[in-house]
């Protein structure tokens, strides 16, 4: 009797879609399935999502997976999801409400408060990372403020994959990546009662989800939810980390003293360190990977995909294919024809290398001659100095490796490898958070003895994209002018966002 071929299934709940992806033991795509999923927006910042349509792309995913699958065994399922947000369940599960998403932007005004009082350096000192407003406690705060009867009805608080492994398991979890980001102690790895005191939030301590460690089996996918998904039942399903530390691994970053980037709805660049004392910007997000004391410091900037999604429709181009954009772009000169993009342009504002809520898009540098493909040209360069500023904070020296949906673009790397001066090396392969999940739920459950092998043996091919050393020096010139030019406008930024709030008022 032949044996059926067995793989497993990693599950990346982004902010925008979910996708579900099968993999081979070789690292092969043998099956995906995507859903779309819509934020809903409010004139006061609001940025929601609906808990129980998460739910629903996620399992129609699933099923589409299985169905492609046909009789092949699915021998584990590894998840992972955006992070940071307010999700709230009550004591049967039930949302309590849309989740509030981490580019919520409706607690800025909080962030003073907690700066002038102290509060923001409690969170600092223990965490390792200062608050931002799409973060957890802020957003609780918040929340309670409209609803003070709300701790009363919570249940858990639950970020995006615990969520999902909640349904599929039943079980409530976390693990120390998501932990970090609300009240974890970063030396200790444990949740601490001294900042729940500080900042007034006793009332949700047993509410937060115990800590699991990354790569263990949380649960296993119950009868019920395996019949309506086309499943077998008794499906362990693995814990992984929030997805930016999950792309982390999928990428095979895993060593003290390596790092990575992600170009995504945010971007991010990110360090691994032996322990927290060696964080090396007090901008930075820093979480606990689960692998003994190491962390992982990140510098999210705000500065992703949607400021080339924004300027596509703005400009006109929405019926014109990515290629044909880039093709444009690409026509234009390093440096734009002397145009610059500021690429601040989240309602949240910016949170690395600098944090400032008010932070604002621009173009400078304009003319009447100034044409739509110049414009265009000055995004993508906007969006690779941001990441070379953070590059040059973190101290990230060497092949830079990158993913996420912008990292698709072969003009964004190659004018990234110009900027940064480094090789940039791309996988030849998609969905990097969802392959981090499955490699983490192979080595759980026993396909390979850990998870380096799991790497080893289901890492894709890399593409390498070289420096250029005239195009670099140039650049080097423009990035300066960036930076000086962002850093005379920001004493003006407040005032812009204050008019821009009395507009929409």
């Amino acid at each position: 009797m032949v044996e059926p071929e067995r793989f497993v299934l990693g599950i990346d709940a982004g902010t925008t879609s979910v996708k579900t992806v099968a993999f081979a033991p070789d690292g092969a795509v043998v099956a995906m399935a995507r859903s779309t999923l819509h934020v809903q927006r409010g004139e006061k910042g609001e940025a929601e999502l609906d808990m129980n349509r998460v739910w629903e792309a996620t399992a129609s995913t699933l099923t589409a997976v299985v169905e492609q699958l046909g009789g092949a065994l699915v021998t584990g399922i590894g998840i992972t999801g955006q992070g940071d947000g307010l999700w709230l369940v009550d004591g049967d599960g039930v949302p309590i409400g849309n989740a509030a998403l981490w580019m919520d932007g409706r607690a800025d005004a909080q962030i003073d408060a907690w700066e002038a009082d102290g509060r923001a350096d409690s969170v600092h000192r223990i965490t390792g990372s200062r608050p931002f407003a799409g973060a957890f406690p802020m957003l609780l705060e918040m929340a309670v403020a409209a609803d003070p009867g709300l701790p009363g009805r919570l249940g858990h608080h639950l970020n995006c994959k615990d969520w999902l492994g909640f349904k599929l398991t039943g079980v409530i979890a976390t693990d120390p990546s998501e932990g970090s980001r609300t009240y974890l102690d970063l030396a200790t790895g444990e949740y601490s009662d001294d900042l729940l005191t500080t900042l007034g939030q006793q009332a949700v301590r047993d509410a937060l989800p115990p800590v699991h460690t990354p790569g263990t089996v949380l649960g296993i996918v119950g009868e019920r939810v395996a019949g309506e998904l086309g499943l077998r039942p008794g499906i362990p399903v693995v814990t992984a980390l929030v997805d930016v530390a999950t792309a982390g691994v999928g990428l095979g970053v895993l060593g003290n003293g390596r790092g990575y980037l992600i170009l995504g709805t945010t971007g991010v660049v990110a360090i691994n360190h032996a322990r927290g004392a060696e964080v090396r910007s007090g901008a930075s997000l820093v979480v606990r990977t689960g692998r003994g004391d190491q962390v992982l410091e990140a510098l999210a900037p705000m500065t992703g995909t949607p400021n080339l999604d924004w300027v596509r429709r703005t400009l006109g181009f929405s019926d014109t294919t990515w290629d044909e954009l880039e093709v444009r772009a690409a026509a234009v000169p390093p440096g734009s024809a002397g145009i610059l993009y500021l690429p601040y342009g989240s309602p949240s504002g910016e949170r690395a290398p600098f944090s400032d809520s008010s932070a604002s898009a621009a173009w400078l540098g304009m003319s009447v001659t100034t044409g739509p493909d110049e414009l265009l040209r000055s995004v993508y360069e906007g969006l690779a100095f941001s990441l070379t500023e953070c590059i040059e904070t973190l101290g990230l020296i060497g092949p830079l490796t990158i993913c996420g949906g912008g990292s698709e673009s072969d003009l964004f790397c190659s004018i990234l490898a110009d900027v940064s001066g480094a090789p940039i090396h791309r996988q030849n392969a998609p969905e990097v958070g969802a392959r981090g999940a499955a490699y983490l739920a192979a080595s759980a459950v026993g396909l390979f003895p850990d998870l380096p092998a799991a790497i080893t043996a289901m890492s894709p091919a890399t593409r390498v994209f070289e420096p250029d050393a005239s195009r670099h020096e140039h650049y080097r010139a423009v990035y300066a002018t960036f930076v000086e030019t962002r850093d005379s406008l920001r004493p003006q930024w407040p005032a812009l966002r204050k008019l821009r709030q009395h507009s929409q008022a």
